[in-house]
């Protein structure tokens, strides 16, 4: 079953519109945001508690109210505790197609590492821009479309004169180092569920096994293995979220050959034993009147979405809106081939 993937490569909004909102809380199945990097660029608004963010290997916490812009093409990662979160990913390139000026400028600007992430607070001119950009999205009223394209243009538009003040750091270094990590990073997804060896990390990355594991800890602070074994329990509890499938194929197909392990793995990285962790998740989406669902992998290579709905009173207080943000996701999530 595919997880988060590191490199990702499904088209984000529609031609005309190149941007797309997901709405993140707990109950959603990709809840935890494993390191991955796309080719899009990346905004997320925390909500509610706080989200630990890495970004090329540099460390922030995000609470209430922060916002990040994350570039395209660098390797991001983050733990939720206690969160909520809203991402908007957008496509720079067919968001600018109309102005080849500004894509060069801005190209330019990456290349010569001048930008790079950024945090905002929730009263800064940034910050107050992120803030309506979401809620326009949010609301989606007739010209939303209008009002989200500028603001993302009047954002663009600062992160350029902001940064173009400052002298051009070494991010473009760390970008360039960071290619090796990104293949071993697809690496990981693609064979995640079969034997993978620090020896054969090292060999894709093309490093000593040395200078590898210092570069691999540095862009997502863990060693290779433990990473490995980190995404593999990831996957595991999308599967014990997502489907009834056994506990003993969910071990075998995430690359666990012995089941005594992966229980004691996995209940060190959730704090409770997979059959418990299964229990809640299904429980909760109950109490909560989510939908109730279940994913079932086919060897055509696609997801077959089964869904009901356990529609209980506070379901109706929920945003509409927001609701059917977050089913679509799902169906999106579902349908993508692997």
């Amino acid at each position: 079953m595919r997880y988060t993937g590191y490199q990702e490569n499904k088209s984000r909004g529609t031609f005309g519109f190149p941007i797309q909102l997901y709405y993140v809380d707990a109950n959603h199945p990709q809840y935890e945001m494993p390191f991955h990097w796309h080719m899009e660029c990346e905004l997320i608004l925390v909500l509610a508690g706080k989200f630990r963010l890495s970004v090329n290997g540099v460390n922030y916490t995000l609470e209430g109210g922060q916002s990040a812009f994350i570039p395209s093409e660098f390797i991001h990662g983050g733990t939720p505790e206690n969160c909520i979160y809203e991402c908007v990913v957008f496509d720079m390139e067919s968001f600018l197609a109309q102005s080849p000026q500004c894509i060069e400028k801005y190209n330019n600007a990456i290349d010569s590492g001048v930008i790079s992430e950024m945090i905002f607070e929730p009263k800064s001119t940034a910050g107050k821009m992120v803030d309506s950009l979401f809620e326009n999205m949010e609301k989606e009223s007739v010209a939303y479309t209008f009002a989200t394209t500028g603001l993302l243009w009047q954002l663009i538009g600062y992160i350029l004169e902001q940064k173009s003040q400052i002298a051009p750091s070494s991010q473009n270094a760390v970008y360039r180092k960071n290619k090796q990590i990104k293949k071993v990073l697809t690496k990981i997804r693609n064979d995640y569920s079969k034997p993978l060896t620090l020896d054969d990390l090292a060999e894709e990355a093309q490093l000593n096994k040395q200078y590898f594991c210092r570069a691999f800890r540095q862009a997502t602070g863990k060693t290779p293995i433990d990473f490995l074994n980190y995404y593999r329990i990831e996957c595991a509890a999308e599967q014990l979220s997502l489907s009834y499938v056994s506990i003993t194929e969910i071990a075998l197909s995430c690359g666990f050959n012995d089941l005594s392990y992966f229980n004691r793995l996995f209940k060190r990285s959730k704090g409770v034993t997979p059959s418990n962790y299964r229990k809640t998740r299904i429980q909760t989406k109950l109490n909560t009147g989510f939908v109730i669902y279940s994913i079932y992998y086919l060897r055509s290579e696609r997801y077959i979405l089964i869904y009901s709905f356990a529609l209980l009173p506070q379901l109706i207080s929920h945003s509409s809106a927001r609701l059917t943000r977050t089913f679509q996701s799902l169906l999106l999530y579902a349908s993508t081939p692997l």
